[in-house]
């Protein structure tokens, strides 16, 4: 026996059906950071500030993401 239920929702209303917390404020804090290093200008001090904060990175995996940044910007 198969049995489908097709769920009509939004993301929203699926978040409050299944009792997970509203993070829209952590979100939009989150945006508005992005936005003022946008504006202000992304340094190099900053770019490895927010790779380390984006995950349980060791060394080796921040030296990738470094590797990557430069070869992209030209830098050797």
């Amino acid at each position: 026996m198969k049995v489908t239920i097709d769920i009509d929702c939004t993301p929203e209303e699926a978040r409050r059906f299944m009792g997970l917390p509203d993070l829209s404020a952590v979100h939009d804090a989150y945006l508005a950071k992005m936005r003022k290093m946008v504006e202000d200008g992304v340094t190099a001090d900053v770019m490895t500030d927010m790779m380390k904060s984006w995950g349980p990175m060791s060394e080796a995996g921040l030296g990738v993401w470094t590797k990557m940044f430069e070869q992209m910007s030209g830098k050797k």
